[in-house]
């Protein structure tokens, strides 16, 4: 069909999407210029890779959903099956969208006619985002795939798929994670790890040949989770090198992957961790990926920062105020709540300009250790006769902000809500709660926390809609979304 040329701040994306095939990465970093058809033509055959010994007859192209049947011999961007069949699957590009109309337009080469240029509002990357909607399907495996990438005005690259079921029977979805290629430049991995009271440690190594994994199967993302996988230049560092980094946008059990072939081609990527069984496609329905967020820098470590915290700020709903300086009151009472002490807390922390007051564990309903009441999110009357007000109206006559300390996530089995409500657990049906450790890790005492879901089972056809954004939703007729 074409090729696509995507500009934002100083970020360049080029794609190869003239068929018949999924499109693939020409180029994902600094800012090319603005190059003729003759020139991106030029970078596009430039990159396609050589044919070697011992090897398929054609060149092994690596597409924006990596493909056994392309040659891809990496990890897969889409694994399932239908009862044993289509677990390899050749889509063939259907059509693209554009949106790119904005500030620092980019530029589609020949044959950009057949490519719908649609007005702009740019799709989750805000106003001035450039938004390229690519469809495809495999007729004989009776799957179609929709990606949609968004290059905001900021140069913060996001890649969604999205599976839909085209045929007459369920389709058992294992993986589908969206990656991008990243250059033979890149030779070093940074991460990050942790415990509770260590989290966000960093680790770093060479980029060997084979899959750096990283799995989060918490439920929840967890004091180990990476925020950011980088790979970079040698030495790079805060201010120095090139880097290329992806986040997966998803707050349950995800994967974030680094994978480097022996034949050269090196990728990042990350998803959701799926539970076998978890997402059974009946026909008509259809899976949505979480976003993976993916970000490059030439100034290394904190050009990503700058090019994150930019497209935070940039949302209409962030803060435009500083952050309040807090105190927690936690460390200085723990459950022993007493509400002339909490007065006393106040009066000091507003004469050294503290600007938020927040009331931590232990003013619900049974809290008297970490053993009991997490789920029962009422004031406890036995400790706070006149209920929270006498403290909130202390609090906020000093010119304090008032806060209160929740975990709706976490429900103790020694609580009215695991009595009355044991279905909103998310346990395997028939088999017990396991324990785990108080509020976030973060309070003393025994593993008596477990964690609540919300609604109906966790399971293909019925989860529970999860942060950030994907929900259920009906296409045209009976049939229901997944997200």
């Amino acid at each position: 069909m074409t090729i696509l040329h995507l500009r934002r701040a100083r970020t360049s994306l080029v794609l190869d999407a003239r068929g018949p095939g999924l499109p693939r990465v020409v180029h994902w970093g600094g800012d090319i210029g603005d190059l003729d058809d003759d020139g991106l033509r030029q970078l596009t055959d430039a990159t396609v890779p050589p044919v070697v010994p011992s090897s398929f007859d054609e060149p092994i192209v690596l597409s924006l959903l990596p493909e056994a049947s392309a040659g891809w011999s990496g990890r897969p961007g889409l694994a399932g099956h239908r009862d044993g069949r289509d677990w390899s699957t050749s889509f063939r590009l259907d059509g693209l969208d554009v949106r790119d109309i904005g500030p620092d337009p980019g530029h589609l080469a020949a044959g950009g006619e057949v490519v719908a240029v649609l007005p702009a509002d740019g799709g989750h990357g805000g106003p001035g985002a450039a938004l390229l909607t690519v469809r495809a399907s495999d007729q004989a495996a009776g799957l179609t795939v929709t990606i949609e990438i968004t290059l905001d005005p900021y140069g913060l690259l996001t890649v969604r798929h999205r599976l839909r079921n085209d045929g007459d029977s369920v389709y058992e979805l294992r993986e589908l994670t969206p990656v991008l290629p990243v250059p033979a430049v890149a030779t070093e991995l940074l991460d990050l790890t942790g415990r509770w009271c260590r989290e966000r440690s960093p680790q770093r190594h060479p980029w060997p040949h084979g899959a750096w994994v990283r799995e989060g199967r918490h439920g929840r993302t967890g004091h180990d989770a990476t925020l950011l996988l980088v790979a970079g230049t040698a030495g790079f560092g805060f201010g120095h090198g090139e880097v290329w980094a992806v986040h997966t946008a998803w707050s349950g059990d995800h994967v974030t992957v680094a994978e480097r072939r022996p034949t050269g081609e090196s990728t990042l990527g990350g998803g959701e961790l799926l539970a076998p069984g978890e997402i059974r496609l009946a026909p008509g329905e259809w899976y949505d990926t979480p976003l993976l967020y993916a970000v490059w820098s030439d100034t290394g470590l904190d050009g990503l920062s700058d090019v994150l915290h930019t497209h935070l700020r940039a949302r209409p709903e962030h803060p435009r105020s500083p952050r309040p300086v807090t105190l927690n009151v936690w460390e200085a009472v723990y459950f022993d709540h007493d509400l002339d002490r909490l007065r006393g807390l106040a009066d000091r922390a507003a004469q050294l300009g503290v600007e938020r007051f927040v009331l931590d564990d232990g003013w619900f309903r049974g809290r008297r250790d970490d053993t009991a009441g997490l789920g029962d999110w009422y004031v406890d009357e036995g400790v706070w006769p006149d209920g929270l007000q006498p403290l909130i109206d202390h609090v906020t006559g000093q010119g304090l902000q008032f806060g209160l300390w929740v975990e709706p996530e976490m429900v103790n089995p020694n609580s009215d809500l695991f009595r009355a409500h044991r279905d909103w657990l998310l346990t395997v049906p028939g088999a017990a709660a396991a324990g785990l450790a108080s509020p976030a890790g973060a309070r003393p005492g025994p593993p008596r926390g477990v964690r609540p879901r919300a609604g109906t089972p966790r399971h293909a056809a019925h989860r529970p809609p999860r942060h950030p954004v994907p929900q259920v939703g009906p296409e045209p007729g009976p049939h229901r979304g997944r997200a």
